[in-house]
């Protein structure tokens, strides 16, 4: 027995330590969910009985598993919970798009718009925030200072979304993805497609079987895009139309952050496929609950306290 207790004391650990996942919804994961519905089925003899029917979920337009139900986020899971923006790039661009799909799942945004707050500013600002997006421009905004500002946030868990698209619209994006992932992003290539899921390691498409993907068998590309170059500190995400790694994600030792080569997918074309399913998969997955459980979501869906013997 006392050749157990070890074993027995790492697996309460293991139970207690893993956080609840009442956030998300039961498809996630999922690209092409399915969903049990009762419907009356004929006999034989002719007469009826109701049953329970499992098939896939009725889709949109685009053929993406339609509803919020397939999103990875169950609708205001993160109420209270903040992104913080610093958006360079304005031109025909208000945000206000993806500010109406994050509210869905109850997060609110706070942005610094065509310019950056100063290095104090900034950090106070997302001493508020779980996590912070950047969105680039053609010329860099942000100085060492503040690039050190957001690597103590990143390092400090808090999800990190790096935003850049053709050249020469990504200063800023590999000024930061140089600092947290140690690679950048170049060029000008033409999308304007939808892809599919990946078939294979290196063709056009999405990564299957994701958090981040959840409920996506489809996703537009965005218009004309930046090719990300590889790094071992990156997972890809999504290849574009030409085979071009577009986005990708890292996601270790409790730290997350997604590099992505194209940011008009937030404003041009939204209505098309799986944009706003992405956009608020993305802000879901990066508030990190993995790490920091209940204090990031809507105090309901928290993990109840343990009944004292």
């Amino acid at each position: 027995m006392r050749a157990l207790r070890p074993l027995l004391c790492c697996i309460a650990f293991v139970l207690s330590s893993t956080p609840a996942l009442a956030q998300y919804n039961k498809v996630a994961g999922e690209n092409a969910p399915m969903e049990r519905v009762r419907q009356a089925v004929k006999r034989a003899d002719g007469t009826q009985e109701v049953r329970e029917v499992v098939r896939p979920a009725a889709r949109d337009g685009f053929g993406n598993a339609g509803g919020s139900q397939n999103d990875l986020a169950v609708d205001g899971a993160f109420e209270g919970q903040t992104v913080a923006v610093l958006q360079f790039y304005t031109q025909d661009f208000n945000f206000s798009l993806p500010k109406a799909a994050l509210k869905e799942k109850g997060f609110s945004v706070y942005r610094w718009v065509g310019k950056a707050p100063d290095p104090k500013e900034l950090r106070k600002g997302l001493q508020k925030a779980c996590q912070l997006w950047i969105i680039s421009d053609s010329t860099r905004r942000l100085t060492p200072e503040h690039v050190k500002v957001i690597k103590e946030f990143f390092d400090a868990g808090h999800g990190v979304y790096i935003w850049g698209d053709n050249e020469p619209y990504y200063a800023d994006a590999n000024v930061v993805g140089e600092a947290l992932l140690g690679t950048t992003m170049q060029g000008n290539l033409m999308g304007d497609q939808t892809v599919g899921l990946r078939k294979d390691e290196a063709g056009p498409g999405l990564l299957r079987r994701h958090l981040l993907t959840t409920g996506l068998e489809y996703l537009y590309e965005g218009i004309t895009i930046a090719t990300l170059q590889p790094s071992p500190q990156l997972t890809p995400l999504l290849h574009g139309s030409a085979g071009n790694l577009v986005a990708a994600f890292h996601d270790n030792n409790g730290k997350r952050a997604i590099f992505d080569g194209g940011f008009t997918r937030l404003y041009n074309k939204w209505d098309t496929a799986g944009t706003a399913r992405y956009v608020k998969n993305a802000a879901a997955w990066l508030t990190n609950v993995e790490r920091f459980g209940d204090a990031v979501v809507r105090a309901d869906l928290r993990t109840p306290p343990a009944q004292k013997p």
